[in-house]
């Protein structure tokens, strides 16, 4: 996505109990067919656009069932209670160009390509990350880059979470791809340079050190997934415009710590340089080529596992770790292959 528009492109209990996805039938367009996925208070429409694609519906629905709850996971629920999906099918292969949009509940546009094979959906991660955008408020121009920093960051956290992914290959991305988020030369601070380095990796890398100085503060009882939820459970949503600083001053107080709103005042308006290498170091997290190597004894290798530790919330103690699925009805005679 391009950074500067005003749309957004691109395990812990949950109190979601059983997962219904309902096939219906629609008319809007020959071919297409709209099914429905309940998870929780949630409601999710995906529509899948007619096309030639190798993929089954069945296929592109787990796809899609999988994305929400890795995030349903993170954030405790499901961030809205009515989205839309639109799968939209292009020439190529693989996943690109996802859009989440703030009106009618919250909208996700995503591309898939027609050559797409399965393995390639169950390693994506724009889905998670385009679904993350729906659990914080929308902001103004200035601060696209927190809306897209916690998507980078919480994505694949939240994969992780939801056992789909790894945590070494999630550090190994970070030690490869964080430095993208540093200051350069001409940086005027984040609200203030819009290159699409500090806005995707600047944004995560403001999530990062958040995450471990509140871990830090809290002697490793509270995170940035505490400040997230608490924002969320605010009423900041997609759906709705608020100003950073009422966002951070929420998280901060689910977390008893200034850290949002300090490390926001230091960031905002000039560059301010991270050392990345000894957070690495401290952290326990050894890079050896495309990989990394833990340590656990560490300083704050407690702190690296709990970044990634589901969190259990109180109110989702008494349910299931893992959410079921159930199928249930027909799919639309189109182009693609039925359930």
């Amino acid at each position: 996505m391009v950074p500067n528009v005003r749309f957004h492109a691109i395990a812990v209990t949950v109190a979601m109990g059983v997962l219904l996805l309902i096939l219906r039938s629609v008319t809007s367009k020959a071919g297409e067919m709209t099914s429905t996925l309940l998870i929780g208070n949630s409601k999710i429409d995906v529509t899948i656009e007619p096309g030639d694609g190798k993929l089954s519906q069945a296929e592109l629905l787990h796809w899609v069932k999988s994305a929400a709850e890795a995030v349903a996971i993170y954030y405790g629920r499901y961030p809205v209670s009515h989205a839309q999906i639109r799968i939209i099918s292009v020439d190529g292969s693989g996943v690109r160009h996802g859009q989440t949009f703030g009106y009618d509940g919250g909208l996700i546009k995503i591309r898939v390509g027609e050559q797409t094979q399965a393995t390639e959906l169950a390693g994506d991660w724009m889905l998670t990350h385009e679904m993350v955008h729906l659990s914080f408020p929308s902001m103004a121009d200035e601060h696209h880059w927190v809306e897209e920093g916690i998507a980078v960051y919480v994505e694949p956290i939240a994969r992780i979470q939801a056992s789909q992914m790894n945590a070494e290959r999630m550090w190994a991305d970070l030690v490869r791809d964080m430095p993208k988020g540093l200051p350069q030369t001409g940086d005027k601070g984040l609200d203030h340079t819009h290159t699409w380095g500090r806005t995707y990796w600047g944004g995560a890398l403001f999530c990062f050190v958040a995450d471990v100085e509140i871990r830090k503060h809290t002697h490793n009882k509270k995170g940035l997934q505490d400040a997230l939820r608490a924002i969320l459970d605010a009423g900041g949503d997609i759906t709705h415009d608020w100003e950073l600083s009422q966002a951070l001053k929420i998280g901060d107080r689910a977390t008893g710590t200034t850290v949002l709103s300090d490390l926001y005042g230091k960031w905002k308006d000039q560059p301010v340089e991270v050392d990345l290498a000894s957070m690495w170091k401290d952290l326990g997290i050894a890079a050896g080529g495309k990989s990394v190597r833990v340590v656990e004894d560490a300083p704050l290798a407690a702190v690296r596992r709990a970044i990634t530790q589901a969190s259990v919330s109180k109110e989702s103690s008494s349910q299931s770790t893992t959410p079921s699925a159930v199928f249930a009805g027909r799919a639309v005679a189109g182009s693609r292959r039925g359930l």
